[in-house]
């Protein structure tokens, strides 16, 4: 399964969500759900609605597991991890997942999305 994590500022709208998705997903196979930490669902929600997506919330502890790419000081402070999209890809898609794309931001600077894919493919996969 490939999933698209997504961290973003209390004032984001679900068109910077939008703009730092197609920024990342540009050049990879779609994404099959969408991820953010549990406190920030409803507007990812209202973005996986408009795309006919399953939204998967990510527990604020498991943002601190996965390792990732890049280190944003605001998501070090706030949540514990360098980059809270590339970790809510990272954990929604499962153990074993893998990076496919580093985060990107929107350009507005308010959203940033990262895309994982699971460590074990299924059939329908």
């Amino acid at each position: 399964m490939i999933v698209a994590g997504f961290g973003f500022r209390t004032g984001a709208d679900v068109a910077a969500l939008r703009t730092a998705l197609a920024a990342a997903q540009h050049g990879c196979a779609p994404v099959a759900a969408l991820a953010a930490p549990h406190d920030k669902l409803a507007l990812v929600s209202e973005l996986a609605e408009a795309l006919g997506l399953p939204v998967i919330a990510v527990p604020p502890d498991a943002l601190q597991v996965p390792k990732t790419h890049t280190q944003s000081i605001a998501s070090l402070e706030a949540r514990q991890t360098g980059s809270v999209a590339e970790a809510s890809a990272l954990a929604a898609a499962g153990p074993g997942s893998q990076l496919l794309v580093t985060r990107h931001i929107s350009p507005d600077r308010m959203a940033t999305c990262a895309i994982a894919r699971s460590g074990v493919e299924g059939p329908a996969a």
